[in-house]
């Protein structure tokens, strides 16, 4: 299982497909910041409020000039429902195989009523015009993180 990616060192390369098969890689993306999120499944009731937070305020993001990205394990076919009932206007990306979620260090051992299981742990990175981590949300909790991923956006500029 693999530690973190912590603020100041490389973002680490990926190259994954979105909901509808195009795909989606950081070196394209070079120049303006990237928000990265990690959320464990489409269409359950926490990812489903982070993604619409994101969703209501993806105006300003773009307005700062972000590129906003949603990861998770499930399917394309998945990730077109989600994205379609919830009008989600950002790519979400596949990563069946969870190497992307390896590598920053978001797919790890999780805990639920005493139940040990791997998957990806609600976790976002900022990273900054230069392809550098610039800020990370371990553990995330929902409620008001838009607003930090916002401010930690604007501290950038």
């Amino acid at each position: 299982m693999a530690d973190w990616i912590e603020a100041g060192t490389k973002a680490p390369a990926f190259t994954l497909p979105d909901a509808d098969g195009n795909k989606v890689k950081l070196s394209d993306l070079k120049g303006q910041p990237v928000v990265v999120y990690f959320y464990p499944k489409d269409d359950t009731p926490g990812c489903t409020k982070e993604a619409c937070a994101f969703r209501d305020r993806y105006g300003e993001l773009t307005d700062l000039g972000v590129q906003l990205l949603g990861v998770s394990g499930d399917t394309a076919e998945s990730h077109q429902d989600f994205r379609d009932k919830y009008d989600l206007p950002f790519p979400l990306l596949v990563d069946k195989d969870h190497k992307m979620s390896e590598k920053y260090g978001a797919y790890r051992e999780k805990n639920m009523y005493g139940k040990k299981s791997m998957g990806i742990q609600r976790s976002t990175f900022l990273i900054d015009a230069d392809g550098k981590v610039a800020k990370v949300w371990k553990r995330v909790r929902v409620d008001g993180h838009d607003d930090q991923v916002i401010e930690a956006v604007k501290a950038l500029a």
